[in-house]
């Protein structure tokens, strides 16, 4: 698979928002922090990974190696051995090579409005709705290819940018911020989703057991145990979904071709 934009020069490399925002922070975090700064934030997974910050972290902590990147190219590797003191490396080919940047374009007449590249976009540059035409915000959009695989119309191409410009540190903070606005509001929607099907599940509970209260005998024992238990399991999910929500890491997965 090709790659995207131009590398982000380390001397104009800035340090992701948590440093930025003064947060308290340990020396691996901004190790790791130090090494996403360096990276172009096209969230394109081709290097293995669920986005830029898990290959920033998986650095860190030794286990991937620097040239995995095809959107920062050669200098974006010399940027990262510079910052790990590690040997510069040709990029490595499986990942990809280093192309221009690139922005995705919808034939809007061929479209069907599925949502699928909606969901697949990292960094919420696709605008529609379901069975609407959709559109793509060139301006934000980070050249990530993403959004080909899952179009059933095959009505997406990548196009060059008119006239060729670089990307540039300001696009990658940009889109950045834009994955993570995008992360926050998945994690909003699953929450309030979550609520209303916790809700939804007490009531059913709740409505059941004042049922047997005030006609025991309107459902058999082991119909009432049938539903109590499917009830509850559904509350148990809901349940785990949240702790699983409340402990998780964005993006902190190695890619597996599902949505984000």
């Amino acid at each position: 698979m090709p790659a995207h934009p131009q590398p982000v020069s380390p001397e104009t490399a800035t340090p992701p928002a948590a440093a930025r925002d003064g947060a308290r922070a340990s020396g691996a975090d901004l190790r790791v922090m130090a090494i996403d700064a360096l990276l172009p934030q096209t969230q394109c997974r081709q290097c293995g990974f669920n986005g830029c910050l898990p290959y920033a972290q998986a650095m860190a902590d030794g286990s991937a190696a620097i040239n995995r990147c095809p959107p920062g190219g050669d200098a974006g590797i010399a940027a990262l051995a510079a910052l790990l003191d590690q040997v510069v490396v040709p990029l490595d080919a499986s990942c990809g090579t280093h192309r221009p940047l690139h922005v995705a374009l919808i034939d809007e007449t061929r479209c069907i409005g599925c949502t699928l590249c909606i969901q697949a976009c990292p960094v919420d540059a696709i605008a529609g709705a379901v069975k609407r035409m959709h559109t793509v915000l060139a301006d934000d959009c980070t050249g990530c290819d993403l959004c080909l695989p899952p179009c059933p119309m095959d009505c997406i191409v990548m196009v060059p940018v008119a006239p060729p410009r670089a990307w540039t540190r300001a696009d990658a903070d940009r889109a950045r911020r834009r994955m993570h606005e995008r992360t926050a509001r998945l994690q909003r929607e699953r929450a309030q989703n979550d609520a209303r099907l916790a809700d939804k599940a007490q009531h059913k509970l709740d409505e059941l057991r004042r049922t047997m209260a005030h006609e025991p005998g309107a459902l058999a024992p082991i119909e009432v145990a049938r539903r109590t238990a499917i009830i509850e399991q559904a509350l148990a999910r809901v349940r785990q979904r949240r702790g699983a929500a409340a402990g998780a890491v964005p993006g902190n997965s190695p890619a597996d071709g599902n949505s984000p």
